[in-house]
């Protein structure tokens, strides 16, 4: 009998950066669980470092770069991903929306081109990102978990209440929970684990560090948050069985003021 070789699972995240945050963190998290794994941004340059050093590392990773968060870009990325891992080595099984756009300014200021760009970027081009990933989800098969796959939403406290600067993007986010939870509600029943996550801090990053210029701030893990922590408790939420999901899960460090 010939013998059956396992399908590696793949994880898809959406949203990079410079490679020093959430999203290529989740990456490097995933690809040491042995997930290869799909990167699609912005930058090309960004996403082709991260995917070489997930790579150097001993992961699998490939970079799918797009010129916007539209959905014509984002379904020819899908489309290029299953041509670089085929259906018969690969099943796509966890999927990351970690884009965003925010503006923080006073209402009167805030100009449409920017109300058009974080509608667009949290709430259209998540939804387009979560058809391509639940469209495939609906086609595997059952794992040990019980799931066919886990849609992970990168989100903020914004997505819980406005503040004086924050009505653009506080409501791009507030639609980004709504998707999410009216996802997990209708996709439940076919063992698609939805999930959202609010990031409440400053986290550890490139941008971060040029703006505080505070060593203290950067060695003190009372006071931001680690990408890579972050990382491990989106592959907690892709693990859990179906006896008992997480559909909100908020990250704070110890000492944020909530």
């Amino acid at each position: 009998m010939a013998s059956v070789i396992a399908k590696r699972p793949l994880l898809v995240v959406a949203g990079v950066g410079n490679g020093s945050g959430t999203g290529a963190a989740t990456a490097k998290v995933f690809a040491k669980a042995g997930f290869r794994v799909a990167l699609i941004a912005r930058n090309a340059q960004h996403l082709e470092k991260t995917a070489s050093e997930i790579n150097a590392a001993g992961g699998e990773a490939a970079a799918f770069p797009v010129s916007a968060y539209t959905s014509s870009a984002l379904i020819s990325a899908f489309g290029s991903i299953k041509s670089h891992w085929p259906a018969s080595s690969t099943t796509l099984r966890a999927a990351v929306w970690n884009g965003g756009y925010g503006v923080w300014k006073p209402f009167l200021q805030i100009t449409d081109e920017e109300v058009g760009e974080a509608l667009d970027t949290n709430i259209r081009a998540a939804f387009a990102f979560s058809r391509l990933a639940i469209t495939a989800f609906k086609e595997n098969e059952l794992n040990e978990n019980g799931k066919r796959g886990a849609l992970i939403f990168t989100s903020a406290t914004a997505a819980w209440r406005g503040n004086v600067v924050t009505s653009a993007f506080a409501a791009g986010k507030f639609g980004l929970r709504a998707l999410s939870q009216s996802l997990n509600k209708e996709f439940g029943k076919d063992n698609i684990h939805v999930s959202h996550a609010i990031i409440d801090g400053n986290i550890l990053t490139d941008r971060s560090r040029d703006k505080k210029s505070d060593p203290a701030w950067e060695q003190n893990e009372d006071v931001r948050l680690n990408p890579e922590s972050i990382a491990k408790a989106y592959l907690y939420l892709a693990n859990q069985d179906r006896s008992a999901w997480t559909w909100e899960l908020d990250l704070r460090p110890a000492h944020e003021k909530w």
